[in-house]
């Protein structure tokens, strides 16, 4: 049936077994099924937008300019978040102590990456890592270097390895990488909350 309120054509109903959905009269393809299935397509994209991070993601991009690491802790819980979010996750209510925290962490946990994908500046094999900072309670993703991948374990003392002066910002990106720090490690089973 066709609509005659409208300008536009009626849909072309797909053939059985076609999974794709074209744009043009299936019936002008004379063999079906002679024609190549495209499994995939390659379309590379970008996308510029602006983020307003409100006032305690503010604090923290501005502390993190001056290599210094803050989180929020929650009144009701007492646990400390990193990057703060002005808002505990767990009891909902506002996070207004401002607590100053460690440059050094704790690997949680770990994953040996081996592929390599668009704009990638990593050589693999690398290591990128769920990393507890001194004084706070969830942990943070960062890679981890200056170290060979095998010798990273949970537990792991890691110092955090910073930019340039000259080329600090208000961005998590002055945190190069962390690396170990020398401490001995601490024990899988103290991590066991944080996984």
């Amino acid at each position: 049936m066709t609509d005659t309120t409208s300008s536009q054509p009626a849909p072309i109903e797909i053939p059985e077994g076609v999974w794709s959905q074209p744009a043009v009269n299936m019936s002008a393809v004379a063999d079906l099924e002679s024609v190549e299935a495209v499994r995939s397509v390659r379309a590379f994209a970008s996308m510029t937008y602006d983020y307003t991070p409100g006032v305690a993601t503010t604090r923290f991009l501005r502390a993190i300019k001056e290599k210094r690491l803050v989180g929020e802790r929650c009144s009701e819980t007492g646990k400390v978040y990193i990057p703060p979010r002005g808002v505990s996750p767990v009891s909902g209510l506002p996070t207004t102590e401002q607590v100053e925290l460690g440059l050094d962490g704790t690997v949680v946990s770990f994953c040996v990456v081996n592929l390599d994908f668009t704009g990638n500046a990593q050589e693999i094999p690398y290591v990128s890592a769920l990393i507890l900072v001194d004084g706070s309670d969830i942990p943070i993703y960062g890679l981890v270097r200056e170290i060979p991948y095998n010798e990273v374990q949970p537990g792991l003392r890691l110092k955090s390895v910073w930019v340039e002066d000259s080329e600090l910002t208000t961005s998590f990106e002055n945190i190069k990488w962390w690396a170990p720090n020398g401490e001995p490690d601490v024990p899988a089973s103290d991590l066991a909350d944080y996984i």
